[in-house]
């Protein structure tokens, strides 16, 4: 069968992208960055908390982090459940020894569920981040704007003081970046096109987008990909000190990593974190902050 006459036709084809959210400036054309501390490269640390339902929807897919076998897959959720009430305090006490703020997404589920870990992170002085209702609770086209609305609006009610947001397994529909920005939010963790703040228009308001680096997550180098957490943190100092190296080409430029309480949270794995953390504290030249500070951070 032969295929229609307009198969190859797209009406948003054009030079750059086919959308209008930032332009399309390679990083030779751009003018260098400086952070105000005069650092030369900042850094920042999302620790992910989420809710894992037993038995997740798998549509429109499954959270990669959610249950692997048929029901009741109770080992991969209780592993989830080690994350959320042993894993995350001791990420807690390793940032905390070294004096480093990072960004908790939470779900909403896990605030309403676990008040006691909520307060914790707050009285540390760390960030709290919206990260959506649930893990079972997917941004996707499908969506109507009524139904994505109410889920952001649900979210935002549990996290009223939060600026920043990551949606559920980092998916959004075309809606998502208007949505949220209609809501309060001035921080967007979904998008990873650059490696410095990326300022992004939206309908509703301005956001901006920081450069959470999914090829450094714990989750992808150490689940997905079975590397030994010597080798994923070898992999975060060295990409902390590229980009301070990186400084008198490019300018200042930062990035951000993640720490998944059930993955790295577990006892055999606290020396290679122990060695990041106290890696990137140490680090010439690098300043680690919030992903709410990091915008501000930036000279204009």
């Amino acid at each position: 069968m032969p295929l229609p006459d307009n198969y190859l036709k797209y009406s948003h084809r054009k030079y750059g992208f086919d959308h209008d959210h930032f332009a399309w400036t390679p990083d030779t054309k751009r003018a260098p960055l400086q952070l105000k501390s005069g650092a030369k490269a900042a850094a920042f640390i999302v620790v992910p908390l989420e809710f894992f339902p037993l038995n997740p929807p798998a549509e429109p897919f499954k959270h990669p982090g959610a249950m692997k076998t048929p029901y009741p897959d109770l080992r991969h959720y209780t592993t989830r459940d080690y994350g959320n009430r042993i894993g995350v305090y001791r990420i807690l006490k390793v940032l905390n020894e070294f004096g480093i703020k990072a960004t908790f997404a939470v779900n909403a589920e896990i605030a309403k569920r676990y008040p006691p870990l909520v307060d914790a992170i707050s009285n540390a002085g760390h960030e709290i981040a919206a990260h959506g209702v649930s893990t079972a609770h997917i941004h996707h086209e499908a969506l109507s704007e009524q139904q994505e609305t109410a889920l952001i609006s649900e979210c935002r009610s549990i996290f009223p003081d939060a600026t920043t947001w990551m949606s559920p397994a980092r998916n959004e529909s075309y809606r998502t970046p208007r949505i949220i920005a209609e809501l309060g939010f001035k921080t967007l963790l979904d998008w990873e096109a650059d490696q410095r703040p990326l300022p992004f228009k939206t309908e509703s308001g301005n956001l901006t987008c920081l450069p959470l680096m999914h090829e450094l997550s714990d989750f992808k180098l150490m689940v997905d990909n079975r590397q030994q957490a010597d080798d994923w943190a070898d992999q975060i100092l060295e990409a902390a000190e590229f980009h301070i190296a990186d400084h008198e080409r490019s300018g200042a430029q930062c990035f951000g990593f993640t720490l998944t309480p059930y993955v790295v949270g577990q006892p055999f794995r606290i020396r290679a974190l122990r060695r990041v953390i106290e890696g990137i504290a140490r680090l010439d030249g690098l300043e680690v902050a919030t992903a709410q500070q990091i915008p501000t951070m930036f000279k204009e």
